[in-house]
């Protein structure tokens, strides 16, 4: 036997074989016993499965007994997510925070408790003694996701009420989350740019002053310079990945880790084990990585027929990954619009002028239009095909010159406050533990002795 960890020994390849035998479903068994495979119905509806009040997601209307697509709204705590964007943009203020402050606690603050509540978060930004030397820098991981997992995991050793499930303590750790967040991600990414690309190692300490957009800039770039426009940008991307209705596969996971009773380390570290996936918060690097494609292929960004014609071949499989998959378009729920893609793409625009983007921003209205028209010609869907929010997040994350593998933990950073607001929900509603039904499907065996075998 070979002693490498990671070789797919020839034994290994030989069960794999019997895996794959042995654990396919007849499709026809889902049709024949109605399973809301994914927890959806045949249209994609999400299936009820609780209650909350911290966000919603509206997409359709009903007129006269049936469903109507609508361009596309998002409400946190029952605010319009445009109005609450719109508001802290012209009071001058940057929004995470008070949006964070929302979610949690249902109301605005006023600018005294959005003081406090910014010193509060400053004061939690400081990690435990030699955690970065101890737990960060001494096993530096290649993916940032997992790295933030392990680290998260790891702080439950040092909480002395770590297992402690009051509404209290879990609002202190949920809080003490939110402020390291940004600490851990940029640092794991410092260390493996150190360890695993051989790049000079900068760690700056988090400024209490400073906004969690601006403090991530300032920790990540060696001399700590940021403009105020991307600084700003950066928050509202923030602000719009915060949270997302209860549904969501992380969110849901969430709920589903709390109901169980475990402690709050364990609950945020699952959360991040289904958002490092392609399929959630990793879609975003897929869409960076498909453009680099198209600009490989494509000469002149403005010709529409030309960006057309390959994003044409993108979906006839034969370009990019050969998914005939368009990254950045689409939604399980929105329909006609991604209302977070609405309210990003404006300032986007602002940010590709100072940024002398304006070509590559063409080439993304460009792509955006032509798939727009070429999936709902070929692909006949039940609802209409607009751009995501991924489509524009991973084109802002180029434009600050930040690294691909901080994509997805920039995600986390943000929806760790909804779930925090989602553990704290559940815990102040608490049900019976989570638990689907799943039919068995597998006929009956005679045991047979090992010599019958």
């Amino acid at each position: 036997m070979q002693n490498s960890y990671s070789d797919l020994i020839p034994e290994i390849l030989e069960y794999s074989e019997l895996c794959k035998k042995n654990g396919k479903i007849d499709p026809e068994l889902y049709n024949k016993y109605d399973v809301k495979r994914g927890l959806r119905d045949k249209n994609g509806k999400g299936v009820l499965t609780g209650l909350t009040e911290i966000s919603e997601i509206n997409a359709f209307e009903v007129v006269d007994g049936k469903r109507v697509p609508i361009d596309g709204q998002l409400f946190y705590r029952g605010y319009n997510i445009s109005d609450l964007v719109n508001g802290f943009i012209n009071d001058k203020h940057f929004g995470f925070e008070e949006i964070t402050y929302l979610l949690l606690f249902g109301e605005l603050p006023n600018r005294e408790q959005l003081k406090k509540f910014n010193e509060l978060l400053g004061y939690y930004r400081t990690l435990p003694n030699s955690f970065v030397r101890d737990i960060i820098m001494k096993a530096p991981s290649r993916d940032i996701m997992n790295a933030l997992s392990r680290e998260v995991l790891t702080l439950y050793s040092y909480d002395l009420k770590a297992d402690d499930t009051s509404i209290e303590n879990v609002l202190r750790q949920c809080l003490q989350l939110i402020a390291l967040f940004p600490v851990l991600s940029v640092y794991s990414y410092q260390a493996y740019n150190y360890y695993h690309d051989n790049q000079s190692l900068f760690i700056h300490s988090p400024q209490p002053n400073l906004s969690t957009a601006e403090n991530f800039l300032h920790m990540l770039r060696p001399d700590s310079s940021y403009t105020m426009l991307e600084a700003k940008l950066l928050d509202m991307a923030l602000v719009l990945h915060a949270e997302h209705g209860g549904g969501n596969n992380s969110t849901f996971t969430t709920h589903v880790v709390t109901s169980s009773g475990t402690d709050t380390y364990s609950a945020i570290a699952a959360a991040l084990g289904s958002l490092k996936g392609p399929k959630h918060g990793g879609a975003n690097v897929k869409v960076v990585q498909m453009f680099d494609e198209i600009k490989e292929n494509v000469k002149d960004f403005h010709d529409y027929d030309e960006v057309e014609a390959f994003v044409s071949k993108i979906l006839d499989k034969e370009a990019f990954d050969k998914t005939g998959l368009v990254y950045g378009m689409g939604h399980a729920i929105y329909t006609k619009s991604d209302p977070r893609a609405m309210v990003f793409k404006g300032y986007v625009e602002s940010l590709s002028k100072e940024k002398g983007k304006e070509d590559e921003f063409a080439l993304y209205q460009n792509v955006e239009k032509a798939a727009e028209k070429l999936i709902s010609q070929r692909r006949h869907t039940f609802k209409g095909v607009s751009a995501n929010i991924d489509l524009y997040s991973g084109f802002v994350y180029s434009m600050l010159n930040l690294p691909l593998k901080l994509y997805t933990p920039l995600f986390a950073i943000a929806r760790v406050t909804g779930w925090s607001a989602h553990r704290i929900e559940e815990l102040v509603n608490p049900s019976k533990i989570i638990r689907p039904a799943y039919e068995n499907v597998q006929p009956r065996h005679e045991y047979k002795t090992m010599d019958e075998r």
